[in-house]
């Protein structure tokens, strides 16, 4: 094989397709999937690689650095593509350490691995690192994140992914590891865990249970479709700068009382429901404390120096995201 590649967290969410995606477009790559498979991690989502000639499954934590150095010793990794994290804000401020454990001091293992593997032989390596827009902090209603906003985290979560960046980025300047990094905002797409907002109403709108919706639904974030940022950090991985970040974002603002309501429509619409009949399920609830207001990504910097930009139409993808749940009963039952 050309290139091993560790992905943390590849059983996951975005992991999972950003590991599809190189296992079928990099034949002559190596990619060891690591994951914990705690409750957001399922293998399912890759069991049409599952036995493909250059996929490898590794169960392992990266709080446990002896796993991780035993890892490092038998692939003998060239990339890291680090996505492994907690990543649930309301699950943070129930249980902030664990937060902390996994999301800091995980990531301080890889990095401290990495670099010891690699030290006096850096060139053809990359340790890249995936992390949020909610490290910025809260927009008002005009403006966006760009690579140069500070930061301003407001819940434990994105507390600990900023700690974790400001880490990488040490690495970088103090022992010279050619890191990336990338802030995506809100991801959606097929296989997404269901405790996150758009699996959690495609699900209700199809059992006909209440919307539960914070507040007044004003807040605003910008929606990635998944598949695209997978393709997103294909690219960064391989063509980026190294020690430069690269803000993901998918051009396409929803309040959330909005994207409900777009749901609710594109739901009836699928189950052949009379024309706004699910919105009558939405339902006020009490704001998450430390809700941010808005997130908004200026992707200008990775469209201009790497040619990525979104695939997909908005409309287009809450679409095919419902459909795929629909055609996937299992799967909300199942986690």
């Amino acid at each position: 094989m050309k290139k091993s590649i560790l992905v943390t967290g590849g059983a996951g969410f975005i992991g999972s397709h950003l590991v599809r995606l190189l296992v079928q477009k990099y034949p002559d790559y190596h990619i060891v999937n690591l994951d914990a498979l705690t409750y957001a991690g399922n293998l399912d989502n890759l069991a049409d690689v599952a036995d493909a000639a250059n996929y490898t499954f590794e169960q392992a934590d990266i709080r446990d650095r002896d796993a991780l150095t035993a890892l490092f010793e038998k692939y003998r990794f060239d990339g890291v593509v680090h996505l492994a994290a907690e990543s649930h804000v309301d699950r943070s401020i129930a249980n902030p350490l664990e937060f902390v454990e996994t999301n800091v001091l995980g990531t301080v293992n890889l990095l401290t691995i990495a670099e010891r593997f690699w030290r006096g032989a850096m060139e053809g390596k990359r340790f890249y690192h995936v992390s949020t827009d909610e490290v910025y902090g809260s927009l008002g209603d005009e403006g966006f994140f760009t690579e140069e906003t500070p930061y301003d985290p407001r819940s434990p979560y994105s507390a600990s992914k900023a700690s974790s960046d400001h880490f990488v980025r040490a690495w970088f300047h103090t022992y010279g590891l050619p890191v990336v990094l990338s802030n995506c905002s809100n991801n959606y797409g097929p296989n997404q865990y269901p405790e996150k907002l758009i699996p959690v109403m495609i699900a209700n709108i199809r059992d006909e249970k209440l919307l539960p919706v914070y507040g007044d639904g004003s807040n605003t974030r910008d929606w990635l479709w998944v598949i695209d940022h997978a393709r997103a950090i294909d690219v960064i991985y391989h063509q980026g700068r190294a020690g430069e970040t690269y803000n993901i974002g998918g051009n396409n603002e929803w309040k959330n009382l909005a994207l409900v309501e777009k749901l609710c429509d594109i739901m009836d619409d699928l189950l052949g429901r009379a024309p706004g009949a699910s919105r009558k399920l939405i339902s006020f609830v009490t704001d998450r404390p430390g809700h941010d207001h808005r997130y908004a990504i200026d992707a200008s910097k990775v469209k201009n120096e790497l040619g990525w930009e979104p695939s997909i139409r908005f409309e287009e993808g809450f679409r095919q995201t419902a459909q795929w749940y629909l055609e996937h009963p299992g799967w909300l039952k199942a986690n």
